[in-house]
């Protein structure tokens, strides 16, 4: 592995706006779009909600600190498989590539063309019922992603410019229609419940499980650190871009959400389910600003999309370079992307789309993504006892309550689901639990058989 005075230098130099816009993209897609809907039914408080959103914020943002420290300390691409190797152990390090190709990277591509084949599919056609019998969901959204996928592995320059336009749209229309909601919203909606309703649900299991959502819907603010090699001054651009990036989601999360619940009542936003933008804005608007937020939504997760086409193979080609064995995965085009570790990602992608739900993919997802950030946010901690002399451009702002801020939140998070998994009821928790530890444990084995067969075919002096 690379040593930390050794930072990989590319021809691309990615800058601190594009890194931050990297973020943006990364972390503003399907989550905030639909789980509001979900989290209404379970909570049945606009203040628990809002509550739930502040805290996914609060524990992302002190997640980003960390996250810039190491980042800017340690600045080579790979993102929690170079670090986790770096701080704990090389086989820690390789399951977390593992949890990046399969949790991190492929599964949210499956979700994100999932619910760009949907909303397209709905836009074009109607209710499902009127549908096309070729399963247009499913095509426009394979489409998308192949489409993107192609375009990353051929020219590294052109995804870039692509997902800033695409991303500097997105922000622009939630701003506008969080302006709109402010003016044309009915605060009435938000005592539905009353604050003892809020209270209550802070106390209750279900309320932890809504976190998973609110988790998965911030996940994304690490992107930088797994383009940390790319940056044209790792120093400098990655700290502002992971601030500056998480920051503004957090603010635009808070903000989309409070307009949820001023523009319609709390029962028809738990009916709509995943559809709660598409309800919302023809609460504040009528019937045709429906169809111009699914066209928001569109727009957004195709730049959502392109973000993480783009940050996940990085992670595959640095595991390469450390395992013979990978070494495919390293294989780039003049001015393009890793070629195969892209076309590996779309391949997992494509065949979770062929056959995972959407609802447990989703809590799968956050779960297992919260114990591997919760590692390397741990390690902030480690390497300030274990290497004091270690330069850091940049040293976590409040340390160590801000890392102690994110481990807590996350730790509060699985511990209710492990609880809650104990009842009859919680069935479905235990599964998602039982999926997370299987993914971590296969990646411990898969490192130790590449480690056996490396040795078997390595000559003998």
């Amino acid at each position: 592995m690379q040593t930390d005075s050794e930072p990989e230098t590319r021809a691309t130099g990615i800058g601190r706006t594009t890194g931050a816009l990297l973020i943006i993209a990364n972390m503003i897609g399907v989550g905030v779009f639909t789980t509001t809907g979900y989290m209404a039914g379970a909570l049945e408080s606009p203040g628990a909600i809002l509550i739930a959103w502040a805290i996914g914020g609060i524990a992302a943002f002190c997640g980003a600190l960390a996250y810039a420290e190491l980042g800017a300390a340690l600045p080579h691409n790979g993102g929690e498989y170079q670090l986790l190797s770096r701080i704990y152990h090389p086989a820690l390090g390789f399951t977390a590539g593992w949890v990046s190709l399969v949790v991190g990277f492929a599964a949210p591509q499956a979700l994100f063309s999932m619910t760009f084949g949907d909303y397209l599919s709905q836009l074009l056609y109607g209710e499902p019922s009127q549908f096309p019998t070729w399963n247009p969901p499913l095509v426009f959204g394979m489409a998308l992603m192949i489409s993107l996928s192609l375009m990353h592995a051929a020219h590294m320059g052109t995804g870039t410019r692509g997902h800033n336009l695409f991303t500097l749209g997105k922000v622009v229309l939630i701003a506008g229609f969080i302006a709109g909601g402010l003016f044309l919203g009915k605060t009435d909606y938000l005592t539905t419940g009353g604050q003892l309703r809020a209270l209550e649900a802070l106390r209750q299991p279900i309320f932890a499980i809504q976190l998973v959502f609110v988790s998965f819907s911030y996940t994304g603010w690490n992107t930088a650190a797994y383009l940390a090699g790319e940056f044209r001054n790792p120093a400098r651009d990655i700290p502002w871009s992971i601030l500056i990036g998480t920051a503004t989601v957090a603010l635009l999360y808070l903000g989309l959400n409070f307009v949820f619940l001023i523009a319609a009542p709390l029962p028809e936003l738990a009916a709509a389910q995943n559809r709660v933008g598409h309800v919302a804005a023809v609460g504040l608007f009528g019937a045709g600003a429906g169809r111009f937020v699914s066209w928001m939504i569109v727009v957004g997760l195709v730049s959502t999309l392109s973000a993480n086409i783009m940050a996940g193979p990085r992670v595959y080609e640095a595991m390469g370079r450390d395992f013979p064995l990978l070494k495919i995965l390293t294989v780039r085009r003049a001015g393009g992307g890793p070629v195969i570790a892209i076309l590996l990602q779309a391949s997992v992608a494509a065949l979770m789309m062929l056959t995972a739900s959407f609802d447990a993919l989703l809590k799968y997802v956050g779960v297992t993504l919260s114990i591997v950030a919760g590692l390397t946010v741990l390690g902030v901690l480690v390497l300030r006892q274990r290497q004091p002399e270690l330069h850091r451009p940049y040293r976590t702002w409040g340390y160590p309550v801000t890392p102690l801020i994110y481990l807590g939140v996350e730790s509060w998070m699985i511990y209710q689901l492990i609880r809650e998994s104990t009842t009859f009821a919680g069935a479905s928790s235990a599964l998602i639990l039982l999926a997370g530890a299987g993914t971590l444990i296969t990646g411990l084995m898969l490192y130790g058989l590449i480690q056996w067969f490396s040795r078997r075919l390595t000559p003998r002096p």
